[in-house]
């Protein structure tokens, strides 16, 4: 599997993991503590949804471009915050009108989300996805960015000296091992620094997605997943999955009430579902 976030960017799967990032940074600096927040596969930064990458998959117009032109009347709050994330991304890179052209990625949408005082180091190994990363935040002083291999950071940068963090796991899946891989560094990470609240995202597409939860077993979890109801082509992404360790407080309660609205929308089909470390509950169904 090649997850290059190029060529998917707005897709399903990202909506799902940015709508849960945005309310995750919310949350957590609610509290007049710093957080350090560490991107491990962060990708180049932000997306032209008009490029060749982007264009030749299609994968944000049944995606992002299915909720940026909703009506906001029932909207939830939480979707509503993420696509002004969005919004504000495509207005100070584009004109702000028309349909929305540039996206977000993860680090991007982390930077909008931190306060004054609050740490963020990026990583990423692909040489042409550093070099766009770099780019994309040169000058700010507020961003680390670091061309370096992320599971080899989580060793390095864990446990972080502000004692509170948030740790965004993205792997691209490009390796046959990188489940047992991920599995092995979040529960080292896990051991360095225990406190720290983990969203790690995963495909769906065989038994390997479970073993991988299964590990986390002992851990205090909520794992979101998505899935498309429409044909999927032979090869491509039909679910996906965020597994969230240590959970701010309401942030369970939020992802209950914007995924079912979100499933809607994507198409004819699409399932959402919450499930915490003690029981598999679905999300309810939208009215």
């Amino acid at each position: 599997m090649n997850y290059r976030h190029g060529y998917h960017a707005g897709n399903f799967a990202d909506v799902l993991k940015h709508v849960a990032l945005v309310e995750l940074l919310r949350l957590l600096t609610a509290k007049d503590k710093k957080l350090f927040v560490l991107d491990s596969h962060a990708g180049a930064g932000g997306y032209d949804l008009a490029g060749d990458e982007a264009r030749r998959t299609g994968e944000a117009d049944a995606g992002v471009l299915r909720l940026a032109p909703a009506d906001r009347a029932g909207m939830p709050a939480v979707v509503g915050r993420y696509l002004a994330a969005v919004a504000a991304y495509d207005q100070k890179f584009g004109t702000g009108r028309g349909p929305l052209r540039h996206y977000p990625g993860s680090p991007r949408l982390i930077r909008a989300g931190l306060r004054v005082g609050d740490r963020f180091v990026a990583c990423e190994l692909h040489p042409a996805a550093a070099l766009a990363l770099k780019r994309e935040f040169a000058g700010d002083r507020a961003v680390e960015v670091r061309q370096a291999d992320g599971y080899q950071a989580l060793k390095a940068l864990l446990p972080p000296r502000e004692r509170r963090g948030l740790v965004l796991i993205d792997p691209p899946f490009e390796a046959t091992d990188e489940f047992e891989r991920l599995a092995r560094s979040v529960q080292q990470a896990l051991r360095r620094f225990a406190t720290g609240c983990y969203v790690v995202w995963y495909p769906v597409k065989d038994a390997a997605a479970d073993e991988f939860i299964a590990t986390l077993a002992s851990t205090k979890l909520l794992t979101l997943e998505l899935r498309l109801g429409e044909p999927v082509e032979p090869g491509k992404l039909a679910a996906c999955g965020l597994a969230v360790i240590n959970p701010p407080w309401r942030f369970e309660e939020a992802m209950r009430d914007a995924l079912p609205w979100i499933a809607q929308r994507l198409g004819r089909g699409v399932s959402a579902t919450v499930r915490d470390g003690r029981a598999n509950v679905p999300a309810p169904a939208q009215e």
